[in-house]
């Protein structure tokens, strides 16, 4: 069966809603996404087989129910998701009543909004570029609608509908330019999906899953030397609680460890990642004194406890901020008595062997004379040392601890000696603690990819890392990373977690070798739409003016944006203008004769010939008018002769100044 225009018209509106609702899917609910698709589905299968519409009545009906499992899902209409959910559920019914074409206008300037809506949840580089193909079918779309007589083929009007949209990119990129980024009118969205990775808490071997996370968390580039890889930790959540399976941090204020930088900083630019946590991961050790502040975006971080910038609220928002650390530091030297108590503490009852362990250590006479200063590094070293030579193994499948014993520390640093960076720094800090030494987990990443991309070194979610402090008098506290004594590639060449390689990999091992290519170019692609667009901050802006030889200020911003409005709408006036005007030769010379008549009084018809308009010329004046009249039949020859041939500008100049001529003569 052939298909109508009305028919193919209607079936390439339906595949572009399709097209425009499909990324809301995952974030409707599964009902909506199911009755949006079955009623465009019908909507389809009426225009296949030219049938007729439903009737309103069941319209009405599937809008009721519709908007009762809204206010069941959501209870209100107000919120974001439900007002999103409303607007695809009335578009896909909208599709099922296109009698007329403002029906079809309806649906369009819907489905431009939806497109719209979609960036309140992702602003990544797929979801622009599959946005841009949807704008581009609804376009063509309505290009179709405005043609109504004719069979205009599919191919025309999407080249109509791309010649406008590139008519309007220059107005579109300097309003992109020079449009004010006034929070929260301009703002990042909001990452609604869960990452695996850092938390506030870290279970007893749990941290296996970040393994297989190689997405980005953060990208870094630096402004001079990159610190060696032993340097390149990022601090994240600190971890102070142990109750025997799960570290926490802790629950109460206590004083702020002030951080005293020694040495030549490395200065770096970030960007983050919306990770979900409190705390801003800055490479160890970055400055700062009690009550200090850092901004990045609308977040505000302030200097808190166990040297760590937090925020209220998680990191939802992909940030972009300069900062600074130091070889050379010290930290927490004036630890309060509760501070000191808090990291001492350990669960009652619980890895008793352990205990008994850490507390011949202590005993023994090597470090019995020891003062404190000294006495703590020296214990340090001896775990360090037994960890090394006592048959442990660095692995991400050490199995699950604590199925037949709470006491998970005794089992795997005596029974099985298998685990990766979280187990050996939780029976660390808890050694420690047993012999007498404040300490602490500290979770965060370590180490970048081994080479940066497009100027940016990549840290991943495998890099995600665990490692611990003691607290030393007068020295404050120092790290201590037990991952490097038994994995000292891990933390030496920074590699990151490797999982299991995948089917794919498995079977073909050139593929293992091809993707980390295919990754890093996409991932550079991806870093340039990051940077250069969605980045593009208000500091930006104002170097774009002082670039331009102004002020950098709001008032100079916005006196620049005016004037840019300003010319893009004289010259929309001055196009309008131009396109009302006749555009052939001919045309405009016939404006231009008309108008000449009509000023000697000659009742002159657009319709109408110029030997008509002779004969009109000889009626009106007789002789006198005899050499205008020639004039107009030499027009009429030069035109439709058989013997015509095209006129140079010389002869057409000489035409309009004897013209000219003889009408003066005529009105005077």
């Amino acid at each position: 069966m052939k298909l109508t225009r009305e028919s193919r018209d209607t079936l390439f509106l339906l595949a572009t809603i399709a097209a425009v609702l499909a990324p809301h899917a995952a974030h409707l609910p599964a009902w909506a996404s199911a009755i949006s698709a079955l009623m465009l589905a019908w909507r389809g299968w009426l225009a296949w087989r030219q049938q007729p519409l439903p009737g309103r009545w069941l319209l009405i009906a599937v809008l009721a129910a519709v908007s009762a499992l809204i206010l069941l899902n959501y209870h209100s209409f107000l919120n974001r998701e439900a007002g999103i959910t409303f607007l695809a559920m009335l578009m896909a019914l909208k599709t099922l009543e296109l009698r007329a074409r403002r029906d079809a206008f309806v649906v369009f300037f819907l489905g431009f909004f939806l497109v719209l809506t979609q960036f309140l949840y992702s602003q990544a580089l797929p979801t622009a570029l599959w946005m841009l193909a949807a704008v581009w079918g609804l376009l063509t779309a309505l290009v179709l609608a405005q043609m109504p007589v004719g069979q205009p083929s599919l191919k025309l009007a999407a080249r109509q509908a791309a010649r406008v949209t590139a008519y309007g990119l220059p107005a579109m990129v300097l309003l992109y330019l020079l449009f004010p980024r006034i929070a929260p009118l301009w703002g990042l969205p909001t990452d609604t999906i869960g990452r695996t990775g850092l938390s506030n808490e870290m279970v007893f071997g749990a941290m296996s899953e970040i393994a297989n996370d190689e997405s980005i968390a953060l990208r870094i580039r630096f402004e001079g030397a990159v610190p060696p890889p032993g340097e390149r930790y990022f601090r994240g959540p600190v971890l102070s609680r142990f109750d025997g399976r799960v570290w926490r941090a802790q629950g109460f204020a206590q004083r702020p460890d002030e951080v005293k930088p020694v040495g030549t900083p490395w200065r770096y630019e970030m960007t983050l990642e919306p990770l979900r946590i409190r705390v801003l991961p800055l490479l160890e050790m970055a400055p700062g004194g009690i009550g200090g502040t850092l901004s990045a975006g609308p977040f505000l971080f302030k200097r808190g406890a166990e040297a760590q910038w937090q925020t209220d609220r998680p990191i939802t928002e992909r940030l972009r901020f300069k900062a600074e650390a130091y070889p050379v530091r010290s930290a927490g030297l004036n630890q309060s008595e509760s501070s000191l108590a808090l990291n001492l503490m350990l669960p009652a009852g619980l890895n008793p062997r352990t205990r008994a362990w850490a507390e011949a250590l202590s005993a023994r006479p090597e470090f019995a004379g020891l003062p404190e200063d000294r006495r703590a590094p020296a214990l340090v070293q001896a775990v360090m040392q037994h960890i090394a030579t006592g048959d442990y193994l660095y692995t991400l499948v050490p199995g699950r601890y604590g199925d037949t014993t709470p006491h998970l520390i005794d089992e795997f640093w005596f029974d099985r000696r298998l685990g990766f960076c979280e187990h050996f720094a939780s029976a660390f800090v808890f050694i420690m603690r047993a012999m007498g030494v404040p300490a602490r987990v500290v979770t965060g990443f370590q180490g970048m990819d081994a080479e940066p991309q497009d100027g940016w070194w990549i840290v991943r979610g495998s890099n995600a890392h665990a490692w611990a402090e003691y607290w030393v008098p007068g020295r404050g506290w120092l790290r201590a990373d037990p991952t490097a004594a038994i994995a000292p590639e891990r933390i030496l060449r920074g590699l990151a977690l490797q999982p299991a390689p995948n089917a794919l990999e498995q079977f073909s091992p050139a593929m293992r070798a091809l993707w980390p290519q295919m990754r890093g170019l996409w991932e550079t692609i991806d870093n340039r739409w990051q940077q250069l667009v969605l980045n593009y901050s208000r500091q930006d802006q104002f170097d774009l003016l002082k670039g331009m030889g102004l002020q950098p200020d709001w008032l100079a911003l916005g006196r620049v944006g005016a004037s840019v409005i300003g010319v893009i709408a004289v010259m929309g006036w001055l196009l309008m203008r131009w396109q009302q005007r006749p555009h052939s030769a001919w045309a405009r010379q016939r404006v231009r004769l008309l108008a000449e008549l009509r000023r000697l009084g000659l009742p002159a018809a657009e319709h109408e010939s110029p030997l008509r308009w002779a004969e009109q010329v000889r009626q009106r004046f007789g002789a006198a008018g005899e050499p205008l009249a020639e004039l107009l039949i030499s027009l009429e020859r030069s035109r439709y002769a058989p013997e015509a041939r095209a006129q140079d500008w010389r002869e057409r100049l000489r035409w309009g100044t004897a013209l000219r001529k003889t009408s003066r003569m005529l009105r005077a």
